[in-house]
Order: structure tokens, then C-alpha cells, then sequence
């Protein structure tokens, strides 16, 4: 298919489309004569990829390229793969306090979880531990163990679609996809079920939204 057409079915601008290729992000078409260039299915599942997640998911170019390189790079275990997913979504601005870092990896071990102190996760809840302090509002951290048990039926969820065995390039396609769509979609559902769980609270008996 032609650049134009393309453009068309992935929804990204042709400037767009010659920008990810000039940075690596996509492969060069097949020359085909003087100024033409074809392209085939596999260039529009990447652009798919790509609006995924730095539209969707709102990774930076740099981290959209270190995350499509740990895909493509058929040596490294998914499990890896995950990981590299994860350190490439935005995270904590600062380090958190030791304090709090300790607070949650001795709530992350009581219940048995196997979590390395360097994981992003880490920072990223502890430093929400640091913000309530700030506020005053140490109390808002008492919902710890309820958020636990959340994080961890969100995350079987997730790796009940993201087999860590198998066909290793759907496999690390899927556990990407899945890790950096994942925050947006649970923050959707979140909004949703809060809205539920008030209008329940305070109107039992009141009939669903429109």
C-alpha cells in the first residue's frame, strides 16, 4: 500500500509516519520506483502499536523506541519484557522517602509478595504515601490493604491475558500492550465503579444513571 493509504487506515499523519520512521520507530517501506515507497500489513499493526502507546499510553518517543526494542528483540524473556514496560510508563517525579519505601515492601512481604525494592512500582505508591503525609492526610493511607488486594486481582487479570510462555513475540506484545494501556483502563473502570458505589450509598434504592 501507498503512504497515503496507510496514513488512512492507521489514523496517523503522513509527516507522522515519515517522523517514526526517520526515528527508528518504524521500518522503512519497499522502494518500488522514483519517490514511491510500498508498505505492508506489518507497517500499519506497528503504527497501530505505536498510537497505542504514545496516544493512548502517553509514553515519550524515547520510551515507545526502548519499549518496541525489548519486543523485537527475540533474547529477552517476556518477563523482561515487562519489566522494561513498566519502567518506561511515567513515574514518580522524586524519589520516594525511605520511610515510606519501607512502609509498603513490609505490607508487599507480609502478604508474601515477591517485589525487588527497584521495581518502579515502588517509588511511584510510596511516593503517594509521601504526598498524603505532606497534606496531613496520613489517613488516607489506612486504605493500603484494600488497595492491595485490588492491585493484585487487576494484576492476575492482566496475566491471565499475558501468557509469559509461549509464542514469545505475542507474548511480549501482549504484556506491553497490556502493562501501558492498563493504568489508563483501570483509572476508566475506577471512575466508573465510584460512581456506583456513591449513587448506591446515598440513594439505595434510587434507579441506575442514564
Amino acid at each position: 500500500m501507498r503512504i497515503s493509504e496507510l496514513s488512512q487506515r492507521s489514523g496517523v499523519s503522513m509527516a507522522s509516519i515519515k517522523y517514526y520512521t526517520r526515528e527508528g520507530l518504524l521500518p522503512a517501506g519497499e522502494r518500488t520506483g522514483y519517490n514511491q515507497t510500498d508498505y505492508s500489513e506489518q507497517h500499519l499493526a506497528r503504527l497501530r502499536l505505536l498510537r497505542a502507546l504514545i496516544e493512548a499510553g502517553g509514553l515519550t518517543i524515547a520510551h515507545a523506541r526502548t519499549v518496541l526494542t525489548a519486543i523485537d528483540d527475540d533474547s529477552l524473556p517476556v518477563y523482561d519484557t515487562l519489566g522494561i514496560a513498566q519502567g518506561a510508563i511515567a513515574g514518580a517525579d522524586s524519589p520516594a522517602s525511605p520511610e515510606s519505601r519501607a512502609r509498603l515492601l513490609e505490607l508487599a512481604a507480609a502478604r508474601g509478595w515477591r517485589v525487588h525494592p527497584n521495581n518502579p512500582g515502588v517509588d511511584l505508591a510510596a511516593g503517594i504515601l509521601d504526598r498524603y503525609s505532606e497534606l496531613g492526610r496520613d489517613d488516607l493511607a489506612d486504605a493500603l490493604p484494600g488497595y492491595l488486594d485490588a492491585a493484585e486481582a487487576i494484576a492476575a487479570a492482566d496475566l491471565g491475558v499475558t501468557p509469559l510462555a509461549g509464542d514469545r513475540a505475542t507474548a511480549a506484545e501482549t504484556a506491553v500492550v497490556g502493562t501501558v494501556l492498563g493504568d489508563t483502563l483501570v483509572a476508566g473502570l475506577r471512575r466508573m465503579a465510584q460512581q456506583h458505589l456513591a449513587s448506591t450509598a446515598l440513594d439505595p434504592n434510587g434507579d441506575a444513571c442514564p
